[in-house]
């Protein structure tokens, strides 16, 4: 089921109807739509109704039920693309966009655009058939993906082919290479390190995953993390990962109590910069294509949301360095 969350802004002044406050918000969803689907409200961990007034600081988490449509429909969305031949095409995704169709976001992914870009037919719905062959229906060309607030490099498929020599690839790990850029709050003990857990789904919260290392439950993950330099208690780090989970990079910087700034699902609002999205960034990617047996390297410039953060920090403290391990 979809969810949405959010959390108040500690500006927000007096109390307003918790409908009336989402349907205020550019990306909420209208109060007719909350009453008719919604599942549960959370807020701050507990159940409320969509009457409950919020105030500043709530945190809201909202589950609903959505109608799946009949197609998935090609869309005329601009997209920003570093590379493509016959194969694959490598694409630059924005920050907010989709990979992939899924519950509570069924138009505007990259897979509508791709669909519109390759110029072709929409994809008509599977019914009375194995739900892996209705997720595999929605996704065609998608060998890995992108949280929805992450930007940058992602490659796709163009063929079944393809589809198969590059996901042959993210499923080992070992032949690529996945590398991040991510403005944390906090300062890491160590310039440099590795971070290896399981990871669960949080018992109290399903849109939330958690790393733990004393149970063989849930599924392994493995993260190098390099803090490049330090603002005040706000670090400027490069991540590569040797595994792919879902939430991989978000969970493990909170579990170095350095959490994404801007992460509204695995950090606290923060008080200087308050509007922050994720500042998580798929930097680079190196990856062997279809017929090759050297890796090809693709980069996305730093977005422009980083630049502005950085810009201010760079402002407000000097810029310092941790010294290296021994």
């Amino acid at each position: 089921m979809p969810y949405f969350s959010t959390s108040v802004p500690l500006s927000f002044e007096g109390r307003e109807r918790l409908d009336k406050y989402i349907a205020s918000l550019p990306d909420g969803m209208n109060r007719s739509k909350l009453k008719s689907g919604v599942v549960e409200i959370l807020v701050n961990g507990k159940k409320e109704k969509v009457s409950y007034k919020v105030k500043a600081g709530d945190r809201l988490d909202i589950e609903w039920e959505e109608n799946i449509p009949t197609d998935i429909e090609p869309e005329d969305i601009p997209l920003t693309i570093l590379y493509e031949d016959d194969n694959v095409c490598v694409v630059d995704k924005a920050q907010g966009m989709v990979t992939h169709p899924a519950c509570g976001n069924w138009t505007g992914t990259l897979v509508n655009a791709l669909l519109y870009h390759w110029g072709r037919s929409k994809i008509p719905q599977l019914e009375g058939v194995p739900e892996p062959q209705i997720l595999a229906q929605r996704r065609p060309g998608i060998v890995h993906r992108l949280d929805k607030d992450t930007s940058g490099v992602i490659i796709t498929a163009k063929h079944r082919d393809a589809e198969e020599w590059l996901g042959a690839q993210f499923r080992k790990h070992a032949s690529l290479v996945k590398e991040y850029i991510a403005i944390c709050m906090g300062r890491p003990q160590h310039q440099h390190g590795i971070i290896r857990t399981q990871i669960i789904r949080d018992p109290k919260n399903r849109r939330r995953f958690r790393a733990v290392t004393d149970t063989t439950e849930g599924k392994f993950a493995e993260t190098a993390f390099n803090c490049i330099a330090c603002y005040g208690e706000y670090s400027l780090m490069r991540i590569r990962i040797a595994t792919g989970r879902t939430h991989q990079i978000r969970v493990h910087m909170r579990y170095l109590n350095c959490p994404v700034l801007g992460d509204s699902i695995y950090a606290r609002q923060d008080k200087l910069f308050p509007q922050a999205t994720l500042m998580l960034h798929a930097h680079l990617l190196a990856i062997r294509l279809p017929g090759c047996t050297e890796r090809t390297t693709f980069k996305s410039p730093t977005p422009r949301r980083f630049l502005r953060v950085l810009k201010d920090l760079h402002k407000r403290y000097p810029k310092t360095v941790l010294p290296k391990d021994r």
